[in-house]
């Protein structure tokens, strides 16, 4: 008898764990797939990072798989061909399609950042810069009509300086700058973090000025869909940025030790206390938005620089490729406070 109710209770056991694997491997099947193209892999984008590592994708039924682009030329063009769903970039690429008449075009629904994140590198120590100091110098730049370019060009206008008068190579592709300023180009170099920490770490290279600061707020990267796969995966899309809000809530509640904790496993070359040192930096100079709507304001900002740079024909209406209705319910569904700059 005892052998029985023992072989019993073990069919019964295994009963369990076999339901207990297919509940999960079910609810594995289910989470839907997105691939999400960033523009660059950077401690800049600490809310995305966040988010991947806490599992907040995960909670919302998203199975995420992050690639890299390595410029918004790039990235734009995986979402275009539908290698990728969901797109992370400067919003200017968006103007550009949608003035191309493209049926189908990119619609920007999450704003990221709300400061420029690159840094000017100068190869010699300087203890008070000024951007007068480029005049006669060589400056590896951005891609023209690339928004890391512009508000650097927008900068050089704010300080009375014409970007034409000076010598900004643009010919060096997006993500090999830092190898190239490694190598003897160039005076200054406008670089994204870790590379500006990394240079300043190995002696070739010092900060000489956040242009997020010299910049203001400026609507810097945001995420953006064809406007179909907006409208086919509403639910897909409201999870994404549901988890995304959780990230940013977070880098808005935690210390840049416990953030460069967290997303350390997606930079491991990188050491902590340089990752605690770049956390640190974007953190103080307000990088990241407290929400993820993309205000009117910042878009008629965006369109201005666009038109300072002499790269925008006409302007475009901010309803048609701007939607701030997931990033509105993310906002309400997580209580965090709406706040305009």
């Amino acid at each position: 008898m005892r052998k029985k109710t023992l072989a019993l209770l073990m069919i019964f056991c295994f009963t369990l764990l076999a339901f207990g694997g297919c509940s999960k491997n079910s609810a594995q099947s289910e989470a839907t797939p997105l691939v999400l193209n960033e523009v660059a892999h950077s401690v800049f984008y600490a809310p995305q990072y966040v988010a991947i590592e806490e599992g907040y994708f995960k909670d919302e039924g998203i199975n995420l798989t992050l690639t890299t682009g390595f410029g918004a030329d790039k990235t734009m063009t995986a979402l275009l061909s539908g290698e990728a769903d969901i797109g992370f970039m400067g919003s200017e690429s968006s103007i550009y399609v949608y003035l191309g008449d493209t049926d189908d075009y990119i619609v920007n629904f999450a704003q990221l950042t709300q400061r420029a994140g690159n840094f000017l590198v100068a190869r010699e120590k300087i203890d008070n810069f000024s951007f007068d100091m480029l005049n006669e110098k060589n400056i590896l730049g951005g891609r023209k009509g690339g928004m890391p370019q512009m508000v650097f060009e927008f900068i050089l206008k704010k300080n009375s300086i014409d970007p034409a008068t000076l010598d900004i190579n643009q010919s060096i592709d997006f993500g090999s700058t830092a190898a190239a300023f490694s190598g003897g180009q160039g005076d200054f170099t406008v670089e994204f973090e870790p590379s500006a920490t990394l240079l300043e770490q190995e002696g070739k290279g010092y900060v000489v000025a956040s242009l997020g600061v010299e910049s203001g707020y400026v609507p810097y990267t945001a995420y953006s869909a064809k406007k179909s796969f907006l409208e086919t995966n509403p639910e897909a899309v409201s999870g994404f940025t549901k988890a995304l809000q959780k990230g940013m809530d977070y880098v808005n509640s935690h210390s840049p030790e416990e953030i460069a904790k967290v997303i350390s496993p997606q930079f491991p070359d990188t050491d902590m206390s340089t990752l605690v040192t770049i956390v640190t930096r974007y953190q103080e100079q307000d990088t990241w938005k407290e929400n993820l709507i993309f205000e009117e304001d910042s878009f008629t900002l965006l369109q201005n620089i666009l038109e300072e740079a002499g790269e925008l024909s006409e302007r475009v209406p901010y309803e048609d490729i701007v939607n701030t209705e997931f990033a509105t319910q993310a906002v309400e569904d997580g209580a965090t406070p709406t706040v305009e700059n």
